[in-house]
């Protein structure tokens, strides 16, 4: 199984960049791991129009098979416990899982109408930059969970 992050945008920052790398390579350690990233759509920043430009960037990247599971504010909230127990599942159906978060505007209908299931990081909102880096650590954490390591307390 593989296991990707497709996300809009990149951190111009520098803030989230190095920990997303390291919680990647820890990753890398359980699993096949990859961050994809498209371009945000700036011409048309703010606008539907945008989000729709940024819909199709992410939709090219999904395999057809691909079990999608789409970051949205409206979407399931679990533990980590939780989210462990949903990575067992999903390596046990063995099929390629990719968790796609998008830009500042969101996810278009389209995108979360391809999502199997919607996860809430939080109630709160935070940039889409900073979910990413949450988002990385939280599957590092699940895995660490799933094999009984000290990481998780």
């Amino acid at each position: 199984m593989r296991l990707r992050v497709v996300a809009v945008g990149r951190d111009r920052s520098g803030l989230y960049a190095p920990a997303i790398e390291e919680y990647a390579k820890r990753l890398g350690r359980y699993a096949r791991f990859e961050l994809v990233e498209v371009p945000e759509a700036r011409k048309h920043a703010g606008t539907a129009q945008a989000k729709e430009e940024e819909a199709g960037s992410l939709l090219a990247k999904l395999g057809p098979r691909e079990r999608v599971v789409a970051l949205d504010e409206r979407g399931a909230e679990w533990t980590s416990v939780q989210l462990a127990e949903r990575v067992r599942r999903w390596t046990e159906g063995g099929r390629d899982v990719a968790l796609v978060i998008g830009g500042s505007d969101g996810l278009s209908r389209a995108v979360l109408d391809r999502a199997e299931e919607t996860l809430a990081l939080s109630r709160l909102t935070l940039a889409h930059r900073l979910a990413r880096l949450v988002l990385v650590e939280q599957l590092y954490r699940a895995m660490t969970i799933l094999r009984g390591e000290p990481y998780h307390k």
